[in-house]
């Protein structure tokens, strides 16, 4: 078990409410999972968790992680509900009384007031990244849907950071809560840490020369702003990087679209808010970027630990302005050891250098309600053609969208199949992303 499923699984079997704070990639989400199947009635048809999460995407995850955990429990019901969805299916799912829901407060305020969900049989309450909620100003939404909770429920409240909001939130919600610190300090020999002093006007050279430098296979870089994230996104296209942008302005299908090819490779580089990025589990992500730094040490904390995770080596560069010092300064002292500063001229840059991502993005036009399976789409890439299947990466299914990555080698080649050819009988549009 990891630190935080060791501390708190314990009290959560137990029944007791819990107050903990832990980092991104700590293993919460397996504790709280285990806890809400470890006392579901699966032979009782009403709802009897509730899981709240700030995105769309820690929702989804959250959700995948405890459909994989309850496989061994026959006819358990899970559904997610979030906005940027329809809300039709989504009734049409809640009739059949999930036994637990997973989603973000405003569209569960909505059900709610709609009177197509009821909580009165609630035994578990779950408030995942409870932090970031308040920061997008969820406080109101999810004290209202508290209030139609029943008062004897366990309530169980995870926070990456601590700021005094949160104990105000337990103290008004909780009753006697257990209190878990789990080390939210990142290991040096893990990740390794490493910061620019840069001039006005340098943040974009300065972001190309790392990359030129370093070469990452997949970067993420933060920007305090989404207008930021939009224009530093183009600068790089121009530059002839391979750079998504993910921030709160995109539509729902897009925000999907950016997640998956930064996921599967088929983009290097992820330009994004400290909001849109919550929730994302990225595996094998080799280095995190500060465009700027946050004011908020706790959450650089929180954007480096995003690199060096499942035991592999990370790198984390950031880059401050002589103005910006105190923010180092609170770094160093929350971390209780200096950061180190390197100059600029120390990183090398190419002539003629591209950061080609391995793999390229095929999107397909159907999904779950087409009944289009991985399999399915495996099978059309590999049956009577000479492609093999290690050169076919991640598949993505949606309910009306496929994606499926292949290395960039054989993209052509795949397109075709895939354009002229059937899948499970079937010919679909395909297309491929930029």
């Amino acid at each position: 078990m990891t630190p935080v499923q060791a501390q708190s699984m314990p009290a959560i079997l137990e029944g007791k409410d819990l107050l903990v704070q832990a980092k991104t990639g700590s293993g919460k989400t397996a504790a709280f999972a285990i806890g809400i199947l470890h006392k579901l009635k699966a032979d009782t048809y009403r709802t009897q968790a509730l899981v709240l999460c700030p995105t769309r995407e820690l929702a989804e995850q959250v959700s995948k992680e405890i459909r994989r955990l309850a496989r061994a429990i026959p006819n358990t019901n899970i559904l997610t509900i979030c906005g940027g969805k329809p809300i039709g299916p989504q009734l049409a799912s809640l009739e059949r009384n999930p036994h637990v829901i997973v989603g973000t407060p405003g569209r569960i305020l909505k059900h709610m007031q709609k009177g197509s969900l009821k909580l009165d049989g609630l035994n578990i309450l779950v408030l995942d990244e409870a932090d970031r909620m308040l920061d997008m100003g969820f406080h109101e939404d999810i004290m209202r849907i508290i209030d139609v909770t029943p008062r004897q429920r366990q309530t169980l409240l995870f926070s990456a950071t601590y700021p005094g909001e949160i104990r105000a939130v337990s103290d008004a919600i909780q009753s006697n809560p257990v209190d878990i610190r789990v080390e939210s300090l990142h290991d040096n020999k893990i990740i390794k840490q490493v910061f620019y002093e840069i001039q006005k006007g340098e943040r974009t050279k300065t972001l190309v020369a790392m990359l030129h430098h370093y070469r990452p296979e997949s970067c993420l870089v933060f920007c305090n702003r989404k207008q930021q994230c939009q224009e530093l996104t183009e600068a790089l296209w121009q530059q002839g990087f391979h750079a998504l942008a993910l921030h709160g302005d995109l539509e729902q299908k897009e925000r999907d679209q950016v997640l998956v090819q930064f996921a599967n490779k088929s983009s290097s580089i992820l330009v994004a808010t400290d909001v849109a990025a919550r929730g994302l589990d990225i595996k094998d992500l080799q280095s995190v970027i500060n465009f700027e730094l946050s004011p908020d040490p706790q959450v650089h904390i929180h954007r480096i630990g995003r690199t060096g995770r499942a035991g592999n080596q990370g790198m984390a560069l950031s880059m401050f302005m002589a103005s910006e010092a105190a923010k180092v300064n609170a770094i160093e002292e929350y971390q209780n050891s200096p950061v180190k500063i390197d100059k600029t001229t120390s990183l090398k840059t190419r002539d003629n250098f591209r950061l080609s991502p391995p793999m390229v993005t095929l999107c397909i036009n159907g999904g779950r309600k087409n009944k289009v399976r991985a399999g399915d789409i495996l099978g059309a890439l590999t049956s009577n053609t000479n492609l093999p299947g290690k050169q076919i990466g991640k598949i993505d299914i949606f309910d009306n969208l496929a994606y499926v990555a292949v290395e960039r080698s054989i993209a052509k080649q795949a397109l075709k199949i895939l354009s002229e050819g059937k899948i499970k009988g079937r010919k679909f549009r395909v297309r491929k992303l930029r």
